[in-house]
Formats: structure tokens, C-alpha cells, sequence
């Protein structure tokens, strides 16, 4: 099992600040027209980069953790993908050099809207450019290139990281030998924009956004609260909850006794995650990145979703999706593999029955660590 505790952990004593100094002249320009002129990404690594520079594999996160997927001699706290990568695990630090960075646009110590911005010389909060799936792969990408490496053994991401491993693909056709993409999507479907979209508007909300630009002192906690409530909902299945929690009551020495407080232990247990979640995450972040995913669409890299899949120049792909998530249903796994196939790349298609639904990449390891193992052992055998 994953460590639930340590899933958007802060920067630890593993992560390493790098500023990008391979960008273009004038930065980095963003998908949508605007540039940054300075990147830096935090990053953590693991295993050595062999000396033809070829065993090198990047992790691209989800929506909200931070580059400390793993532990290391450096800090040996668990990481949030703590049960997939390691020495002999499905990710094998001892055959290969891996990389996670937390995203662009995120808040634990890469560029993002709580950066200083170095034309103002306070935080960008919300004027910070607009951020897309396809700026986090190509920072993925300008990282890699400082670090040494020139094309990837492999890119690896689930929820928003496999959107991001496909991006880099599209983008950097032969750039990668090897592509994971977990629980992923080919563009966002109406559900997933309209949860969404109501997260974004319940922060919104909440007068201390105060129209993004609050303070350190007067964050919106409120509205993330609410706004990371209603994620966590979306990203278990209804099975999981009865399993887990029933109709169970807090005990009576919990209640206060004040009309309609929280009485099940459904209710603490969300409670309890949304203030372990505001108090480490910039409300402008989650902002940026949850928008990022509405705006992904495969279809705008050419004339339809085959026609940008067919600039995809990988070895094979390994696509893997979950029965009960409602996020990122099946259909769309189903989709990633078949027009990958129709346009001509190599295929492991996998259906995984977990009761954990959208989640379940992070704490399945009975399922999950097979299937990546087997994909990353053959593709050195």
C-alpha cells in the first residue's frame, strides 16, 4: 500500500531546485501564446544515469503531489508513489535513473503563481501565464536535457502525469522509447469538467481568494476545504465508501451538539483530509493545474485525436485504466490504446477490477506493481 500520509507531501530533504537554463531565448514559451521567462523545477532523483545516458525514466505526477514520489538515503520518508519505485520494485532504481519533478504551475518549490515574478519582484499569484498539460511535459522535457539525458527510456504518469507522458509524446516524437500512461485521457469528458470547474468556483468564492492575490495570512481556506471535499468524493468509488466507512456514527464524545455538525465518520473522514490538504497547497495552484486538465485535448495536435496520437513515436505504449473510476472511466483507457494502435504504435492494454476507483494507482500495489513491473522489465530484456 502506498503511504496515504505522505501522498502531497512538502519539499523534502531529497528535492533539488534546478533553474532551466536550456530554455529558448526570451523563456519558455507556453502552449497558449504567453512565456516564462525563468523556470525552475524541484525535482527529486533516484538510481544513476548509466553512461550512455539511456536508462532514464520521468515520473509525471498528478494534479497535487510533489516531486517526493519515492524515499532515499536523502530523506527516507515515504513518497507518495512510495510502493512503486525503489530497488527491485516495479520501477527499478537499480536499473534505472528516475526523475520527478513537481509540475509546473504547482506550489512545492516549482514555478508557479506563488513564484516571484522577476519582472514585479512580488509572486505572480493569479497573473502567472496560463498553464497546460503540454508546458508541464515540456518542462519535463528542458529538465531532462539539463540533467544529461537526451531521450527518455521512459515516461510514466497517471491522472494528469499520464496526460502529461502523452503530451511529451506527441511533442517530442522519438524523444521516448517507452510510454506508461495510467488512468489518463485523450480529452476531458463533461463530468470531469464540471467537478471541475465547481471546485475552481467554490474557491473562487470564498472572499479571501480575493480575486487571487491573498496573503500567506488570509488564505481561501474555506473554499479548499469544500473544493477538496468534493475532489475526494470523485476520486474513491461508491463500493470503497460503504466498504470502508458503512453508515458508522461518530462517537458521542466527538459531537458538540450543534444542528447538522458532523455525525458520520464518512463526514470526519473527509474533514480530515481537507485541512491535512489547505494548509500545504496553494489555492492559485490547484486553480491553475485543475484548469490545465479541462483544457487537454489530443485532438488540437492534429486534425482529430488519431490525427495527434499518430505523431506519437514510441517503441510501445502500456495503458492502464480501472473499473470503477468515474473520473477517468474505462472507455477512455480503451480509447488511448485503440487509436494508439490504429496509428501504427505498439500496445499493452490492461483493465484493472480495483475497488479503489480514480485512486487506486496510489494505493492498489497488488494490482498496479505487476503490471508496470512486467511492461519495464521486457522493455530491457
Amino acid at each position: 500500500m502506498a503511504d496515504e500520509e505522505n501522498a502531497y507531501s512538502f519539499t523534502t530533504a531529497a528535492t533539488r531546485h534546478i533553474k532551466l537554463e536550456c530554455l529558448p531565448e526570451g523563456g519558455m514559451k507556453l502552449w497558449r501564446g504567453e512565456r516564462l521567462p525563468e523556470v525552475t523545477l524541484a525535482y527529486e532523483s533516484w538510481g544513476e544515469l548509466n553512461e550512455k545516458a539511456d536508462n532514464a525514466i520521468i515520473i509525471f505526477t498528478g494534479l497535487s503531489p510533489s516531486a517526493h514520489a519515492a524515499s532515499s538515503p536523502q530523506d527516507p520518508s515515504p513518497g507518495w508513489w512510495e510502493y512503486m519505485i525503489g530497488p527491485g520494485k516495479a520501477v527499478d532504481t537499480n536499473r534505472f535513473f528516475v526523475v520527478c519533478a513537481n509540475s509546473l504551475g504547482g506550489c512545492y518549490g516549482s514555478t508557479g503563481p506563488s513564484s516571484i515574478n522577476p519582472a514585479t519582484g512580488s509572486s505572480y499569484d493569479a497573473d502567472f501565464p496560463d498553464v497546460t498539460v503540454e508546458d508541464i511535459a515540456s518542462s519535463g522535457y528542458y529538465l531532462m536535457r539539463e540533467l544529461g539525458v537526451e531521450k527518455l527510456h521512459a515516461a510514466v504518469g497517471s491522472s494528469m502525469g499520464g496526460m502529461s507522458s502523452i503530451a511529451y509524446a506527441m511533442q517530442y516524437p522519438g524523444e521516448i522509447r517507452y510510454l506508461v500512461s495510467i488512468s489518463a485521457a485523450a480529452q476531458a469528458l463533461p463530468l470531469t469538467i464540471a467537478l471541475r470547474s465547481l471546485q475552481r468556483e467554490i474557491i473562487r468564492s470564498d472572499p479571501d481568494w480575493n480575486n487571487g492575490h491573498y496573503s500567506d495570512e488570509k488564505r481561501p481556506l474555506s473554499g479548499m476545504s469544500l473544493a477538496r471535499k468534493l475532489g475526494l468524493v470523485s476520486y474513491r468509488a461508491a463500493d470503497e465508501w460503504n466498504s470502508k466507512f458503512d453508515r458508522s456514527r461518530l462517537p458521542p464524545e466527538k459531537l458538540t451538539g450543534q444542528r447538522f455538525e458532523r455525525e458520520f465518520e464518512i463526514e470526519n473522514y473527509l474533514e480530515y483530509n481537507a485541512q491535512k490538504f489547505i494548509h500545504s497547497f496553494d489555492p492559485n495552484s490547484y486553480l491553475y493545474l485543475s484548469r490545465a486538465m479541462d483544457w487537454f485535448d489530443i485532438a488540437e495536435h492534429g486534425d482529430s485525436i488519431a490525427g495527434g496520437m499518430a505523431k506519437i513515436d514510441v517503441e510501445k505504449a502500456l495503458v492502464v485504466g480501472v473499473t470503477t473510476d468515474i473520473l477517468f472511466p474505462l472507455r477512455q483507457q480503451r480509447e488511448i490504446a485503440d487509436v494508439m494502435r490504429s496509428t501504427g504504435t505498439d500496445v499493452d492494454y490492461v483493465e484493472i477490477d480495483s475497488v479503489n476507483g480514480h485512486d487506486a494507482f496510489l494505493i492498489d500495489d497488488e494490482h498496479f506493481s505487476p503490471v508496470v513491473k512486467k511492461f519495464l522489465d521486457e522493455s530491457v530484456s
